[in-house]
Parts: structure tokens; sequence; C-alpha cells
């Protein structure tokens, strides 16, 4: 989709330094897909320590042990 944004050029170059971008649209695809997976793992931050069927570390090392 084509889109027309305003985006400071100081930004947008130290975008694309930090993510190793040849073009400022690879740029700002890099961007947007970190924003979205820190987004998704933010929101699964809500479900931490609600499995009680989880094994614990404790556990988990017994088994690598014992194999």
């Amino acid at each position: 989709m084509k889109t027309t944004v305003n985006i400071p050029d100081d930004t947008l170059q130290e975008a694309m330094r930090h993510s190793g971008a040849s073009t400022k649209r690879d740029a700002i695809v890099i961007a947007i897909e970190d924003y979205n997976r820190r987004k998704r793992q933010q929101a699964l931050v809500t479900y931490a320590g609600t499995c009680d069927d989880l094994m614990t570390i404790e556990e988990l090392r017994g088994a690598r042990q014992r194999s």
C-alpha cells in the first residue's frame, strides 16, 4: 500500500543505521515489524504464570539429568 508520510530525516537515517537497511522503505518496514513483535510479546506477558501445567525449572533440570 502506498502511503505518504513526513519522517524527520535524522530519525530515518538513524533507523537505517540501526537496522542495517539499505533503503528508506526497508528501514520503515523493519521498524514496523519490530514494533509489532514487541507489542505481541508485551501482550504475552499478561499470561505469565497463569498455566499450572508447566514444569518448574527444577523439574526440567531433573528431567534432563535423568535422560
